[in-house]
């Protein structure tokens, strides 16, 4: 961060790569899961709300988001640093934008569902962030826990996908019974 002296200014300590982050009792945040098959069936409209990104410290925060096909992406500077705002999709529109300090917020949406849009920084090349599009509200992103849950997910059979930029992904089967909860637990290793 040393290259831009606002950046290097906003942290006390020192700073690590967020890909590949594990939690002290060896949990992994910044885990995106989502139903991968069997989910098809059900369609929700996109959340009015929309999904945040911000730019703080230099850092995008959060580092994985989750949102939905339609749903408003509203990309945020809370820096004094000029950003540019970079999201490499592959299945939806890629964009490049500059965000300058105090600048109005950019209004983004994905028309398809895509795991995972890769974000960066031009400015600032430490700066990366992960986008999960999905068509349903079957997702979640593990915080300091290293847990999630997918809430409302009705009985049936599914796939689980669990993606994480580093330690690659991992798929399981779950069966939901009616008025019950499921666990899945996914062990990842170092590469």
């Amino acid at each position: 961060m040393d290259k831009d002296p606002l950046c290097a200014s906003r942290h006390s300590e020192p700073l690590y790569a967020e890909d590949g982050k594990v939690n002290t009792d060896g949990t992994l945040p910044n885990v995106f899961v989502y139903v991968k098959e069997g989910a098809e069936k059900y369609s929700s409209a996109a959340p009015r709300n929309p999904a945040i990104l911000d730019q703080k410290g230099c850092l995008f925060q959060p580092h994985v988001l989750g949102m939905m096909v339609g749903q408003e992406l509203r990309v945020l500077s809370s820096d004094p640093t000029t950003h540019n705002v970079h999201a490499m999709s592959k299945e939806n529109r890629e964009w490049n934008q500059s965000q300058t300090p105090g600048g109005a917020p950019l209004s983004k949406r994905f028309t398809r569902p895509e795991i995972m849009i890769p974000v960066n920084c031009k400015q600032h090349p430490w700066m990366k962030a992960y986008i999960g599009v999905t068509r349903n509200p079957f997702y979640a992103v593990t915080g300091n826990t290293g847990t999630f849950t997918l809430k409302g997910l009705p009985a049936g059979d599914y796939t689980i996908e669990a993606w994480t930029a580093t330690f690659g992904t991992q798929q399981q089967k779950v069966t939901v019974k009616p008025k019950e909860s499921t666990t899945a637990n996914f062990t990842f290793r170092a590469p």
